[in-house]
């Protein structure tokens, strides 16, 4: 599954639309969070290609249209490192999420062996049983709300650069200030990782060593 010619093969072109006038605020919104989140991808490693990071508002708008369904928005991208492995974003719609759609959404995904991770993007609240039912994926799923994604933190002129530390890096750190490593399990350049911390969701927590 897939759509709107992100790469990996799978994503299913939509029938251009040429906008009027400068386009509605839903379209900005998409294009924006959508943007980040290939920007964020591509920094993990997956293969954006880079007619889609350079992809203007103009050429968005005229690829999905000024009311985008939210399937031509889904990415399939695999990693570069091992082309087998995919990354699926999905878009979820304006109403809650619930249980019966996560289980819809499971039972749409192919190749689920394949699948190195689910990115949701919600764009309202996903209730306490749809989150429940997530965690009984077999592979890790990401969710961001789309407000999280309009700006790309790690693009902010006044942001230091942030990296992943190996875990030589980390060891030798945690070393040098006599951290154990019950105090803190990893750590990022120049600062302690915390779950909440948007950094560490750019990166994938569970991918830090």
């Amino acid at each position: 599954m897939g759509g709107g010619g992100g790469g990996g093969g799978e994503c299913i072109t939509r029938s251009s639309h040429v906008m009027e006038g400068g386009g509605s605020l839903e379209s900005y919104r998409y294009y924006l969070s959508r943007r980040t989140v290939l920007q964020m991808l591509n920094d993990r490693g997956y293969a954006v290609p880079n007619s889609e990071l350079t992809r203007s508002l103009t050429e968005f708008r005229f690829t999905f249209g000024d009311k985008s369904d939210l399937e031509s928005l889904r990415l399939c991208l695999p990693l570069r490192s091992n082309p087998s492995k995919k990354m699926l974003v999905v878009y979820l719609g304006t109403e809650e999420v619930r249980t019966q759609a996560i289980r819809g959404l499971y039972g749409q995904i192919l190749n689920k062996e394949a699948l190195h991770g689910l990115i949701l993007i919600l764009q309202s609240n996903m209730n306490t049983f749809a989150r429940k039912e997530v965690l009984k994926f077999p592979f890790k799923v990401e969710i961001f709300h789309i407000t999280d994604l309009l700006v790309n933190v790690m693009k902010h002129i006044l942001q230091p650069k942030h990296e992943v530390l190996s875990a030589g890096e980390r060891d030798k750190l945690l070393k040098k200030y006599k951290i154990e490593g019950k105090q803190n399990a990893g750590c990022r350049k120049g600062k302690r990782k915390q779950r909440s911390d948007q950094f560490v969701g750019f990166f994938a927590y569970s991918n830090w060593p």
